[in-house]
């Protein structure tokens, strides 16, 4: 995808503009200038689907050179301009949608232009009016300017904020980029998360909401803000907005004119035109077609100017439909695209879980910071979808923001009317109650079941809420003018602008918005408050104006969706992974999070027992992944690494199958790969199975098995399918753990090896199994063992097989991952069973050198033999598997064959 980047007051260095612009993998290639302790940098963007028509070369050009030239291109612009004489450099990544309109003004003024690309008209501007050109720019751009004579470096964003730009602090210098994996990729800043960000997300649900951003110290320029970089300013730097879009509003907004049926129609026609500027492309323009009115209104308008252009071409529309989802809008896409009749080309498509946590890791990298719900995931699948075809989609996004479309708005807009009139505030109350009840009935619901609340701090980690105690957010509740100033500049659209620009970058698609439009702002916000909320609606000017061009059912649809995922049914889908995620080792040695509270909250969202929603189960999620990606060392991913399955004749990787004991005794140990076991397996036939499998092939693995397989032999099986199909494993949501559990499994020590007693889960089954007194009598005489440096004591008090309890654990395979067991129930007995199972089926050459069956509970740390009936000490048997052979992640091997050897 395309961007820009630049640095200031560091040395010539063209490598370290191609770092900053290195942030796709199918970016196209950069140009970029550089002058003494300055340079700038634009990247093409990826080739779009259609080639260009000479005449519309430049107006949605690629990377042009120094000259301001441009390739035909239909999606993105990066493009360089220098200005005549050569002091300004100008590198911009956006489109100009008064291009035309402006070149004239400027050529009157006796400016000449080469191809009079966007970026020369952006810079001519520059020249001509400094900052004040700026806002003379109707598009979605970020731009630098380099002043070759000032040695002064000039950052700007569009008065939307549509297109990013981000700073961050390099030694005395700057470093500036498009995005922020450019900036991380510079080798020139220190990777830290800003905690205070994180905060504000996890409790306030806040984010983009001002310049820090998630990664410490990278901050993004403003909408509608000049920031200058400059040696001669105090600090290096200067800020200040160029725009006034929002003191404008705001200003109309106290002195509106009353809402008529005619204002209805030069709103459709400024929509309209909004439209037709944002639709010419030299490549196919497509349609993100929600199924809500705003995108529904784009989609007609698309196919409207279409028509009065006398063009043929068919539109395209993309829609992701969730079938049996409350949130499902297909009935409504349908409506829509049948009005459109043959003039549209509709793709549906439908998400599911398994690709949303296939494509989860990706959302996140793709995103560079956390997202306040999934709902970023259906636009992403829709661009991912249209970027076969398409190189614009239009989208409706910014139309809630400007229109009052988010149910607090009926809210606000209700509390302003009671304020200045009890009557007409009661009869908007009675016209909206059908839409007042719909949103209220899960409040209502939890009250009534009495879900118990929790709050977000309880959550967090202890220190790091302390720490941040501080922090208040408070949203405007009473006026409805400066809420919608405030979700357009401060607390909704700078949030999904950002969102919107990652998955159009991820895909190389330049994703256009009529609503985000400065004079249809300005039209609405000098309208009265009628042309906004009636009936608990909001948009009404908006369904009034495409009244007759869209179905009535859905300019009258009364319950809002909007672009959005069946999150909780997915996350109950997916709560196997989510359960890993916050069992992780990772997410437990974070300090923003208190494990055991999460755990025990996200098992009470999937119990139905309290309040938590799947908005701050995402929130919590996010920052771990997000934290995972851009700050942890991982492995490579499962899709990017070819498995190598083992076979039964070679150890598991970094392991042996040789070992001399400590007593002499020489072993060699075949771990056996199995399927996985479940409850209800039959143990003694599905493991005969694989000591079968085992025997047969054993000729023909070679010579060199042939001497070490010619000794007395034992069959070694894991404690842990011994108790699954005993019924001795419980998914951790079905366990009702209780405030002793919790309270004693946060003193008990974990290992890497396994959290053991150190989880409420697996502490409730050792209460359950061994009795609370002596649980709380063995916790005490533990707690004065450690003081006395006598470790275990625990587990001797307590007695039985509590040391065979074992918790889920990350690197488990499903479903030992999100489950929790018990030890094996007479364990002795199922080692006899299973050594008269084997004696009958085993080749007879093998049958008299059986030595019996162990039990084993064992992990990289520890041995621990349950039960036996093969000859001997226990401790004789654990020491043939001191390095533990075994592996019960994705090695899947609980099993192993164990012959003893002629000592070399």
């Amino acid at each position: 995808m395309c961007g820009i980047a630049a640095y200031r007051g560091l040395e010539a260095d063209e490598a370290l503009l191609e770092r900053l612009l290195a942030t796709h993998p199918e970016a196209g290639p950069a140009a970029t200038v550089t002058d003494g302790d300055a340079g700038l940098g634009v990247r093409e963007g990826r080739p779009v689907r259609t080639s260009a028509s000479p005449e519309d070369a430049d107006r949605v050009g690629g990377v042009g050179d120094a000259t301001g030239s441009d390739g035909g291109r239909g999606g993105d612009v990066a493009r360089l301009a220098v200005a005549p004489g050569g002091r300004f450099t100008l590198a911009l990544d956006g489109e100009l949608y008064n291009r035309a309109e402006l070149r004239g003004d400027l050529e009157t003024l006796g400016h000449d232009f080469g191809v009079g690309s966007d970026a020369e008209v952006a810079l001519a501007a520059f020249t001509e009016w400094g900052t004040d050109g700026l806002d003379r720019l109707d598009g979605a751009f970020a731009v630098v300017v380099w002043d070759r004579d000032t040695r002064r470096m000039t950052l700007a964003r569009d008065p939307f904020g549509v297109r990013p730009l981000y700073i961050a602090r390099a030694g005395e210098g700057w470093l500036v980029a498009s995005e922020i994996g450019g900036i991380l990729g510079s080798g020139l800043h220190e990777r830290r998360p800003d905690d205070r960000t994180i905060y504000r997300y996890l409790r306030f649900r806040v984010h983009d909401d001002g310049p820090a951003t998630f990664f410490a110290g990278i901050e993004r320029v403003g909408a509608g803000e000049v920031v200058t970089l400059g040696a001669d300013l105090p600090g290096g730097i200067e800020r200040h907005p160029y725009s006034r879009l929002r003191e404008e509003l705001t200003a109309l907004a106290r002195s509106p004119r009353a809402y008529t049926p005619a204002a209805a129609t030069e709103f459709r026609a400024l929509l309209t035109d909004s439209v037709r500027r944002r639709s010419s492309s030299s490549g196919r323009v497509g349609t993100a077609l929600s199924g809500g009115l705003d995108s529904a209104a784009i989609a007609s308008l698309v196919d409207v100017v279409e028509r009065e252009a006398g063009g043929s071409d068919e539109q395209d529309t993309w829609s992701a439909v969730y079938p049996a989802s409350r949130i499902d809008e297909q009935a409504q896409v349908e409506a829509v695209t049948a009005s459109l009749g043959s003039r549209v080309d509709a793709h549906r498509f439908e998400p599911t879980p398994s690709e949303f946590k296939k494509d989860m890791r990706d959302l996140v990298r793709t995103q560079e910071e956390p997202l306040g719900s999934t709902g970023s995931y259906t636009q992403y699948r829709v661009l991912q979808e249209a970027a076969q075809r398409d190189a614009v989609v239009l989208d409706g996004l910014g139309g809630d923001e400007l229109l009052g479309g988010f149910g607090a708005h009926h809210l606000i807009h209700l509390r302003g009317l009671k304020g200045r009139s009890a009557a007409l505030a009661a009869s908007e109350l009675g016209r909206s109650l059908d839409v007042l009840v719909r949103r209220g009935r899960p409040h209502v619901g939890d009250r009534l079941r009495g879900r118990k609340s929790v709050a977000v701090t309880s959550l967090l980690g202890a220190d790091f809420a302390r720490a941040h105690a501080g922090e208040a957010h408070e949203a405007e509740r009473t006026d409805l003018r400066k809420r919608l100033v405030d979700d357009l500049f401060v607390d909704s659209l700078p949030s999904r602008l950002r969102s919107t620009d990652k998955n159009a970058r991820r895909f190389g698609v330049s994703v256009r918005l009529p609503f985000v439009d400065r004079e249809l702002a300005r039209f609405v916000f000098g309208l009265d408050d009628a042309a906004l909320i009636k009936d608990g609606l909001g948009k009404r000017v908006l369904r009034d104006a495409m009244r007759g061009l869209l179905p009535d059912s859905v300019v009258e649809r009364r319950d809002k969706v909007g672009s959005t995922t069946p999150q909780a049914d997915w996350f109950m889908r997916l709560k196997n992974h989510i359960y890993g995620e916050f069992l992780s080792e990772s997410f437990a040695n974070r300090p923003y999070f208190d494990q055991t509270a999460v755990l025990h909250a996200f098992e009470g969202w999937i119990k139905g027992t309290n309040s938590v929603d799947s908005m701050t189960i995402w929130r919590i999620l996010n920052v771990e992944l997000w934290l995972q990606e851009f700050f942890d060392e991982r492995a490579p991913e499962a899709d990017d690494v070819v498995e190598h399955v083992k076979s039964d004749y070679e150890p598991n990787a970094r392991k042996q199958l040789d070992l001399v004991t400590a007593d002499g005794t020489a072993v060699r140990r075949y771990p056996l790969r199995t399927d996985l076991y479940a409850r209800e397996d039959d143990l003694e036939a599905k493991t005969l199975g694989y000591i079968d499998r085992f025997f047969a092939g054993l000729t023909d693995a070679g010579p060199e098995h042939d001497a070490a397989t010619g000794g007395r032999w034992y069959f070694f099986i894991s404690e842990k399918i011994v108790a699954i199909t005993q019924g001795r494993s419980f998914f951790i949501w079905d366990i009702k753990v209780g405030r002793p559990a919790r309270l004693l499994s946060r003193y008990v020590t974990r290992t890497p090896a396994g959290i053991g007693l150190g989880s409420p889960f697996t502490m409730q089954l050792a209460i359950e199994e061994a009795g609370l007194p002596r649980v709380l009598f063995a916790s005490a005489g533990g707690a004065v063992g450690k003081v006395l440096g006598k470790r275990g004591l625990f587990y001797d008090l307590v007695g039985g097989d509590i040391r065979a309890i074992d918790g889920p654990t990350e690197y488990s395979v499903y479903p030992a991952n999100v489950s929790a067991k018990l030890g094996p129930k007479d364990p002795d007995d199922v080692a006899a069973r299973l050594s008269a199972a084997i004696r009958a089926r085993v080749p007879e050459a093998y049958r008299d050198t059986f030595g019996g069956t162990v039990v084993m509970d064992a992990n990289d740390i520890g041995r621990n033999v349950l039960g036996k009936d093969a000859p001997g000490s226990k401790e004789r048997y654990e020491l043939m598997f001191a390095d533990n052979p075994l592996g019960q992640g994705s090695e899947q091997t609980p099993m192993a064959v164990v012959f003893e050897t002629p000592s070399a």
